[in-house]
C-alpha cells in the first residue's frame, strides 16, 4: 500500500484566491469590532455561512456577505495584516508562489483612489512576500457587472503595474451576466501589456462560458472551468491549448454547483489531459484552505501520491512565477515524491 505524505508539506503555487476572501475569520471579527461594522450571523458564529449560489437570490447573498466583509478594510494596515496573513496561510499549506485576485476599484474609495488603492495593494504583497519568503503576485481583476468601460481603464492600470507586482488580469462575478466578448478590448489591453489573461467561467454558467473565455478573450487560464467537462470536444481544446483550468472543489459545492465533492469532475478534466491548478478561492467564506483543496482530491477522487505531486506541477507551470521559482518548486515536488 502506497504511503500517504502530507500536502502540507507538497510545495505548489496558489493561482485562484480572492482579496477579501482570504482574510482569517478571526481578522474579520476584529476589524468589525474595531470599525463598528454590524456582522450578521454568517459571518460572525464562526462556522462557514450556508451559501447556494446556483439561483439569482443565492448570489447575491453571497456577494452582500462578501460586501459586508470588504467593509472592514479601511486602511492600509488593514490591507497589510490581510495580505501579510494570506501569505501565512499559504505558506502553512506548503505554497511556494501565490497569486492573489483583487479589483482595487473595491477598496479605493477608503484608500484615496483607484491608483493609490493598487499602489498600497502592492506594496503590501512586496512587504508580505519579504516576510514570509512567499512568492507573491496580483492579478487585477475586472467585475462582469460593471461597465466594459471600466475593464478597460483596470486592464490599463493593470499593464501600468506590470513588472511591478501585476501578473495578469481576470475577470470575475456572475458569469451568468453579461458576454465574455463585451470585455475582448480590456483583454487586448492586458495581453499586448505582457499580462497573462485569467478571467472565470465554467462555473455558474456550462460549457459555453468556457469557450467564449477561450475565443473571445484568449485565456491562458480560466478562474474555475469544471463545466467544461460536459463537453468532451471543450476538453480536447482546453487540453490541445494548455489552458489551466484554477479548480476550486469546496466551493463549487458550497455554492451549489455540484452536491458533494465526489461529484466535482476532477477525474474528467484529468483524464482528458486538461491541466489543473486547485485553489481555494474564498477560504473566508468557504471555510477551507488550500491543503485542504488536495485532501479532498485525495479522498473523494482517489488521486494518489504521484497524481497529487502531477497537480501541484500543473499549477507551477501554469503560473507567472519566473522560471528560478518554478524550478525550485518543481524540484521540491520531485522532492516530496521521493521522501
Amino acid at each position: 500500500m502506497e504511503s500517504v505524505r502530507n500536502v502540507r508539506l507538497l510545495p505548489k503555487a496558489h493561482l485562484h484566491l480572492h482579496f477579501t476572501g482570504s482574510m482569517r475569520p478571526s481578522t474579520l471579527l476584529e476589524l468589525a469590532d474595531k470599525y463598528g461594522v454590524h456582522l450578521p450571523e454568517a459571518l460572525s458564529s464562526g462556522e462557514p455561512p450556508k451559501l447556494r449560489a446556483t439561483d439569482e437570490r443565492g448570489w447575491f447573498r453571497f456577494q452582500r456577505l462578501y460586501d459586508i466583509a470588504r467593509s472592514c478594510l479601511r486602511s492600509p494596515e488593514d490591507i497589510q495584516r490581510l495580505v501579510r496573513e494570506a501569505a501565512e496561510e499559504d505558506v502553512r499549506d506548503g505554497s511556494g508562489w501565490l497569486e492573489i485576485q483583487v479589483d482595487p476599484t473595491s477598496y479605493a474609495p477608503r484608500l484615496g483612489g483607484l491608483i493609490p488603492a493598487l499602489e498600497i495593494i502592492l506594496d503590501a504583497v512586496e512587504s508580505a512576500s519579504k516576510e514570509t519568503g512567499l512568492g507573491m503576485r496580483v492579478l487585477v481583476a475586472a467585475n462582469r457587472m460593471k461597465h466594459p468601460l471600466d475593464a478597460r481603464t483596470l486592464a490599463r492600470l493593470a499593464v501600468r503595474y506590470a513588472g511591478r507586482g501585476v501578473v495578469g488580469f481576470g475577470l470575475s462575478n456572475d458569469e451568468r451576466r453579461g458576454l465574455a466578448r463585451d470585455f475582448d478590448r480590456a483583454f487586448e489591453i492586458a495581453r499586448e501589456g505582457g499580462l497573462l489573461a485569467a478571467p472565470h467561467g465554467g462555473e455558474l454558467s456550462g460549457p459555453s462560458s468556457v469557450r467564449d473565455c477561450m475565443d473571445d478573450l484568449h485565456a491562458s487560464r480560466v478562474g474555475h472551468g469544471v463545466r467544461a467537462a460536459e463537453d468532451p470536444r471543450l476538453l480536447r481544446k482546453l487540453a490541445e491549448r494548455g489552458v489551466t483550468c484554477e479548480v476550486c472543489p469546496s466551493s463549487n459545492v458550497a455554492l451549489g454547483v455540484y452536491e458533494k465533492p465526489g461529484d466535482v469532475p476532477l477525474r474528467t478534466l484529468w483524464d482528458a489531459g486538461v491541466p489543473i491548478a486547485l485553489g481555494a478561492d474564498d477560504p473566508l467564506l468557504f471555510g477551507s484552505r488550500l491543503a485542504a483543496q488536495y485532501e479532498l482530491v485525495r479522498e473523494h477522487h482517489g488521486f494518489t501520491d504521484a497524481e497529487l505531486a502531477e497537480l501541484a506541477r500543473q499549477s507551477v507551470r501554469g503560473s507567472a512565477a519566473p522560471e528560478p521559482v518554478r524550478a525550485g518548486l518543481l524540484a521540491g515536488i520531485d522532492g516530496w515524491l521521493a521522501a
